[in-house]
């Protein structure tokens, strides 16, 4: 019985889905997936999987397991502290799909709320730190510190393989630095600051502050010393404490990381988390990531876009240096929001009081002769109690309390936001001392003189009023999912149900510490136990970690295993790594990261991998060759005939398979990857699971493999092995995990196959009405695409002069987001409808690109200039249509309501079309002054 959740998913009802198939030729859905499938892929079995269920029952399996959490009061620490989500931006931001179901802003013409939240996020961040540039954050504390340690190694003109790192590391972070230094020939080696000794010779040091000890320390001297050897200094700074200390910026630290978890974002289990990245000047433009910049539109007012976009993993492929190609967008945008509503009174306040608490909880220790560590201190205090620890942090867990057990005779204890006096009280009594007087403050030495977030963005909205106001000023500037559909192919924007997103606020599962005690986390592990059986099931593969917080970390993990599988063997020596020329750029910078050589496979005029070359680049590197890297179906939107044959070829010759995940919505419940020769895999949780993409972030990209690769998946990072960490926290970005597990769920074995079909549905639908019109470029078995379909526009723009980007930003005119441009092929565009658009919006977004075929025959025709029309002036903004002087070729009218589009429910993009080329000669990436937006 199939599960009344489905037909809420699916967007095309069964008549519907009759009138598509009429349309392209097939009488069922059966019969279009027997045809569009090869039959050596095929998998013809019932996934294993419980029936789908409702929504109110999925919501009452998810409370029974939320309910086996336990939600105590966490003192762990270690870059991971409670916090106060202000309900306006619980409800408005985390809650809000129009928020939540945007995609990265890569038109950011109709981005613009989104891209000045950024702004903001990289102004808190540059503020705080002391340094000019921030980027649009990282996935987690850890990895922004592994970018930084390979950062410092770029810019570093030392030929040393050694990185000096304070022994005073978070553990997590330090395990992730491992991870990411040992296949680029790296020797992390740990340091005392305290003593000052550095080694003879390094190319990057990396410090703590605070430390995770609790200690505050100065580190000037060290900073200074570290210069003097040609080394670059990054700190992994706590933003709170950086408003009552001194900025790292402040004694020339070169790169400052860390996380904004604290800025009001929920615990999670772990994450989902916005890290951050920030520079000196000079550095800018070796950044990696995403980077926030102003630019300024066709009218010249200051508009706002990605900078700096030549540095992206799809242009520069093996020569990029970092994979990640995403960010934390929607945790980043919560963060900055934070930082607006409290502003910097504030935030400062919240941080005394969490200070004064640390005091406190000092004075009490101190008065009864427990030994305090420390004496500079910002939030955490460690206890010297030789032989007891154990002890108190019982004691402490019967009064509901969790602390951190460092070793058998020193317990820290970490203040933060949601800390009172009754928890400090508590806490004194589990090491068997009382309140007292506080302890006076040692760190006024270092405390923060210099000036912060002065901007009136955050001097401003500190009433409710004021900042609902402005969450729904810039929310409407967006387009995002709740208005319309997003056909971007490779990137599935398909729905993301209220249901699904229910469970992630709920305290059993927000406010769960990643290193509390395991008999406080049986629900989730229950729930990612399950999770990870299923995905297994699904995919054909023995064992999954869920544990990568993006693709591009589920893309190194799986390298990382296939890596460690040939070492294991004594094959070190096989390094390289065969990639197709049509694959995303991450896929290559990955297997740079993993310490592979790339080795480029040709594809042949349909698009697919020409086996020809396969052979013959596998003749020349048999007995060095580790793995092929592939995406099935191919990033050109095609079941390719020859993957079986593919795998085959490479296992002959001792490689190992790896299949990129990023499509697996066109394989779910027809095909397997681990059954028809892939060793792993990657999945995106945030494309086929549907996990929001939040404006380009949060996603989820987890590593499935077969059994002989299992045991070198990635481990938890606080536990000592062989194992690698690729994120910091065992689970990754546990907290919305639950979303994936409710879509699994109540979907059930029988409608996720029918969603896959139906997404196939969808995209040969649109390629059959738009191919009189739109030649598309790539077909596999029966003239059938996949799950997506690229339209190739090259011979219209060499007839006419009008680009693929005149289509896309016309498309705005007419109230959709552009399909993806120019990928993966230059001058086409990718169309992915999914499956949960309904035949009304896929035949208006038809209607759309055929009337635009219309106005482009315009131009050809002379009937409008090429430079004068529709296309080459669009987006128009309704400011630009109601101006008083109207002197183009063209009416207004249909400027800005061309044909078709429902002039009640008009999207107005808020800017034209804006200059790239022109910020990124002109690069700002923080907060313009409010003169700049003056006419």
């Amino acid at each position: 019985m199939t599960s009344p959740f489905v037909p809420r998913h699916i967007g095309p009802d069964p008549d519907e889905q009759t009138h598509m198939l009429k349309a392209i030729g097939y009488n069922s859905v059966g019969e279009l997936m027997d045809a569009a499938i090869p039959e050596v892929i095929r998998w013809h079995g019932d996934l294993d999987l419980p029936a789908g269920i409702s929504e109110e029952e999925a919501i009452a399996e998810l409370r029974a397991i939320a309910g086996r959490n336990t939600v105590a009061t966490s003192m762990i620490g270690l870059g991971y502290y409670g916090t106060h989500t202000p309900a306006v931006i619980k409800r408005n931001v985390l809650e809000n799909p129009a928020w939540y179901t945007a995609y990265t802003p890569y038109q950011p013409e109709i981005s613009q709320g989104r891209l000045e939240a950024l702004l903001n996020f990289q102004t808190v961040v540059t503020d705080l730190t002391g340094l000019t540039t921030a980027n649009a954050s990282m996935l987690d504390e850890a990895t922004a510190v592994a970018e930084a340690m390979t950062l410092a190694r770029r810019a570093s003109k030392v030929k040393s393989n050694v990185y000096a790192v304070d022994a005073d590391t978070f553990p997590q972070t330090l395990a992730v630095l491992r991870t990411r230094a040992e296949p680029l020939g790296i020797e992390v080696r740990l340091v005392d600051v305290e003593t000052g000794e550095l080694p003879a010779e390094f190319f990057g040091l990396h410090l703590q502050y605070p430390g995770a000890s609790g200690a505050v320390r100065d580190h000037a001297a060290l900073v200074e010393a570290a210069h003097a050897k040609g080394a670059l200094v990054t700190v992994a700074a706590d933003l709170l404490a950086l408003t009552l200390l001194r900025a790292p910026g402040e004694i020339g630290v070169d790169i400052a990381a860390g996380t904004t978890q604290r800025f009001g974002v929920p615990l999670g289990f772990g994450g989902p988390h916005a890290g951050y990245l920030a520079v000196r000047a000079g550095l800018e433009r070796s950044l990696p990531g995403r980077l926030v910049g102003v630019s300024k539109d066709a009218d010249g007012a200051p508009a706002y876009r990605l900078a700096l976009q030549t540095r992206e993993q799809h242009i520069r492929r093996e020569k990029a240096t970092s994979n990640i190609c995403t960010a934390q967008v929607l945790l980043a945008v919560m963060a900055s929001m934070y930082a607006v509503y409290h502003g910097p009174a504030g935030l400062r306040a919240i941080a005394q009081r969490t200070h004064e608490h640390a005091l406190a909880l000092a004075g009490g220790l101190s008065a009864a002769g427990v030994e305090v560590a420390h004496t500079a201190f910002f939030d955490t205090v460690t206890a010297v109690v030789p032989g007891r620890a154990a002890d108190v942090v019982a004691a402490a867990a019967s009064a509901g309390i969790d602390l951190r057990l460092v070793d058998a005779d020193r317990v820290s204890v970490s203040c933060d936001e949601t800390t009172t006096a009754a928890h400090v009280a508590s806490v004194l009594q589990a090491f068997g001392a009382a309140p007292a007087t506080p302890a006076a403050s040692a760190v006024k030495a270092l405390a923060r003189t210099s000036e912060y977030l002065a901007h009136p963005v955050f001097n401003t909205h500190h009433s409710e009023t004021n900042m609902l106001r402005y969450l729904r000023k810039l929310s409407d500037r967006d387009y995002a999912l709740d208005r319309g559909m997003i056909p971007l192919g490779s990137c599935t924007m398909k729905l993301n149900a209220t249901t699904e997103m229910e469970a992630v606020t709920w305290p059993e599962f927000a406010n769960i510490h990643p290193f509390a005690p395991a008999d406080q986390t049986e629900g989730y592990e229950a729930l990612v136990a399950q999770l990870e059986g299923w995905l297994a099931e699904i995919t054909g593969y023995d064992a999954v970690s869920v544990q990568p917080n993006a693709g591009s970390q589920g893309e190194l993990a799986g390298l990382l295993a296939i890596r460690g599988y040939h070492r294991a063997r004594g094959e070190e020596h096989r390094d390289v790594c065969l990639i197709p020329s049509s694959a995303h750029g991450t896929n290559a910078a990955s297997a740079v990261m993993a310490g592979m050589r790339v080795v480029v496979v040709a594809c042949d005029a349909d698009g697919n991998i020409d086996l020809a070359d396969l052979d013959a680049k596998i003749e020349k590197h048999r007995d060095a060759l580790s793995a092929i890297m592939v995406t099935y179906p191919s990033t050109h939107g095609v079941y390719e005939t020859s993957i079986a044959e593919l795998c085959a070829k490479v296992h002959e010759a001792g490689g190992q398979v790896y299949v990129d995940g990023a499509n697996l919505n066109a394989l779910v419940g027809f095909a397997k990857p681990g059954k028809f020769g892939a060793d792993v895999s990657h999945l995106n949780l945030h494309k086929t699971f549907c996990i929001p993409h939040g404006g380009g972030g949060p996603g989820v990209g987890p590593v499935a493999v077969r059994q002989h690769l299992a045991e070198f998946l990635p481990g938890n990072p606080l536990e000592e092995g062989d194992h690698h960490a690729v994120s910091a926290a065992a689970h990754g970005s546990a907290g919305i995990l639950p979303i994936s597990w409710a879509y699994v769920r109540m979907m059930g074995p029988d409608g996720l196959a029918a969603a896959t079909a139906t997404a196939v549905l969808a995209a040969n639908y649109v390629a059959a009405r738009l191919r009189e019109h739109y030649p598309v470029l790539y077909a596999g078995n029966n003239g059938l695409v996949a799950h997506e379909c690229i339209l190739d526009l090259r011979p219209i723009t060499k007839a006419t002069g009008v680009s693929v980007d005149d289509v896309a930003k016309r498309l705005i005119d007419y109230g959709f987001h552009a399909p993806t441009m120019s990928f993966p092929v230059a001058g086409t565009l990718m169309v992915e409808p999914t499956e949960s658009e309904d035949l009304a919006e896929l035949d208006r977004f038809v209607a759309a690109m055929i009337a635009i075929k219309g106005e482009i025959d315009h131009v050809a025709a002379g009937v409008w200039p090429k430079d004068d029309s529709p296309l080459s002036n669009a987006p128009h903004t309704a400011s630009a249509v109601s101006a008083d002087e109207w002197d183009h070729a063209y009416p207004r009218s249909v400027a800005g309501f061309p044909e078709g589009v429902d002039r009640t429910a008009k999207y107005w993009p808020p800017v034209r079309r804006i200059d790239g080329a022109y910020g990124d000669r002109n690069l700002v990436c923080s907060c313009p002054s409010p003169e700049a937006f003056e006419d």
